[in-house]
């Protein structure tokens, strides 16, 4: 429709100049003239709000799709942190527009040089001829450019990536920089990474700035030709026989239709390093979805869980095992062993964190396929993920009630602490400023029993606490082990003493 009204304004343009030039203005040009450009204003404004519109749905499918696939696999998949939130968030944020404005104006630009040589041929077949001569050209510059465009771009996304990966897992890791003093070898990491990330942007900007140097090459080279043939047509100054016969008004409409002729294309160009973004980011997402571990089936929560011969195969090559175990629920299980032994290790590949090599994990006398128990399982680990928001918003992730909430909290001895910062509806940051580690463990644990679900995998129940507080929690574990199947990893000799079962793990770990 822009080009639709670009003709129509053109057509009332060349009206109205023809006519004041022979003092006889035809009465309806002005009228003409106007259409043309309320069309054009009008199909604009409609291609601009319907792709925005059109932009946010993708980048809300494409978010929607990639964060709850890429967070619960990020160890199988040993990506950073950083990766897979560049990849969920500014991934599908690099794509709006490509949608919104690239893939609009890639129709639009096929359809529009044909419309105008169409209508200029009604007018003017040599002018006609003159823009399609300097297509051809054109076309082969801009697919040679896109090309090499579309191979830097994504190198560069790769980059962008990488660097979002290493400064958001250096912000994780500051204070342990800090202590350690390692703040200038950090920086020389970050800066070589922004540096070669500057550098791959630079590359494709400079393919961007090339194909549109092309474009203007061309446009201005119809728009000279037409004005050319057409000046000297009309002054009979041509050094050939004239092909056709030009009037005033026919030679200033075609004159005036010389621009368009390549604007659908220049729009294009203009949107051109979006496209390459774009595209890049859609690779990235799509590879990323094709490397995701196989969805596994959900099972029933196992009554008997035992473990033999089992070897966890860390991807960057280390081996934790032979590791053998035998669970009956519900009660009280507890994992030992030395400090890096593999505790925190198998609790991870039970919900398919960590690859499982070698070995058979069985379930009620059936193969068990790790992670498939999720949905029956409640997690507490040593690193507590607390959600902005208030307690009860952390708390009620179990479906549980103020009550119940109320009740665990006062059991871990956290009842002072939340009288003194508002109770359930205390306010928890990002980063749970104001709150201790042993804090921060209790609610991850009061979270994972007010989950109600039949298996408890918690790691380090009691670490961080002092012996009043640390002795309540062992407590209340043994009240849940009435009910629940409740494995631990744990130092603590107290706890390990209630267990009804013991599974020492000390093996060698292997290179």
């Amino acid at each position: 429709m822009d080009t639709v009204g670009a003709i129509v304004g053109a057509m009332g343009l060349a009206w109205v100049i023809s006519g004041a030039v022979s003092r006889g203005i035809a009465g309806f040009a002005p009228f003409v003239l106007l259409a043309g450009g309320l069309i054009r204003a009008l199909a604009q404004s409609q291609a601009h709000h319907t792709g925005i519109a059109a932009a946010i749905r993708a980048q809300t499918r494409w978010q929607a799709a990639l964060l709850p696939a890429l967070l619960p696999t990020r160890l199988m998949r040993d990506r950073l942190v950083g990766e897979d939130m560049h990849l969920a968030i500014e991934a599908p944020a690099a794509t709006r527009g490509y949608v919104a404005r690239y893939l609009p104006l890639r129709i639009a630009s096929g359809v529009s040089p044909l419309l105008v040589m169409l209508a200029a041929w009604s007018a003017s077949h040599v002018a006609a001829t003159i823009m399609l001569a300097t297509l051809a050209p054109f076309i082969l510059g801009m697919v040679l450019a896109g090309s090499a465009a579309a191979r830097r771009a994504q190198v560069q996304h790769q980059a962008l990536e990488r660097l979002s990966g290493l400064f958001i897992d250096r912000l994780r890791a500051l204070p342990t920089i800090l202590a350690f003093g390692a703040e200038e070898r950090v920086s020389r990491h970050l800066g070589a990474s922004a540096r070669d990330a500057a550098k791959r942007t630079l590359s494709v900007l400079a393919i961007a700035f090339a194909s549109g140097a092309i474009l203007e090459f061309f446009a201005a080279l119809c728009v000279a030709l037409v004005a050319v043939y057409c000046g000297f047509s009309l002054l009979g100054l041509l050094p050939f026989p004239a092909p056709e016969t030009l009037d005033l008004r026919r030679a200033f409409f075609v004159l005036a239709l010389a621009p368009e002729f390549y604007l659908g294309l220049r729009r294009l160009a203009s949107a051109y390093h979006e496209k390459q973004s774009g595209e890049a980011a859609l690779s990235a997402m799509d590879e990323a979805m094709d490397a995701l571990p196989a969805p596994v089936p959900v099972t029933a929560p196992p009554r008997r869980w035992t473990g033999q011969g089992v070897i966890l195969t860390h991807r960057e090559g280390a081996q934790i095992g032979p590791l053998n175990w035998d669970w009956h629920g519900p009660g009280l299980h507890a994992m030992t062993g030395p400090t890096g032994s593999g505790k925190s290790s198998l609790l991870l590949a039970l919900i398919g964190q960590v690859p499982v090599g070698e070995g058979r994990i069985t379930a009620d006398g059936t193969d068990f396929l790790p992670g498939s128990a999720n949905p029956c399982i409640g997690w507490a680990g040593q690193s507590v993920a607390l959600l902005p928001g208030t307690l009860r918003d952390n708390l009620s992730m179990g479906m549980a009630d103020d009550g119940a909430m109320l009740a665990v909290l006062e059991r871990m001895g956290l009842g002072e602490m939340m009288v003194a910062r508002g109770g359930l509806g205390m306010v928890i940051d990002h980063r749970a400023s104001g709150l201790s580690g042993g804090e921060r463990r209790r609610i991850g644990l009061a979270r994972a029993i007010l989950s109600r679900r039949p298996i408890l995998l918690l790691d380090e129940p009691t670490a961080d606490l002092d012996a009043a507080t640390a002795a309540t929690i062992r407590i209340l574990l043994i009240e849940v082990a009435h009910t629940q199947m409740v494995i631990t990893a744990t130092h603590d000799a107290d706890l390990i003493a209630q267990a009804a079962t013991q599974c020492s793990i000390d093996p060698e770990i292997e290179q």
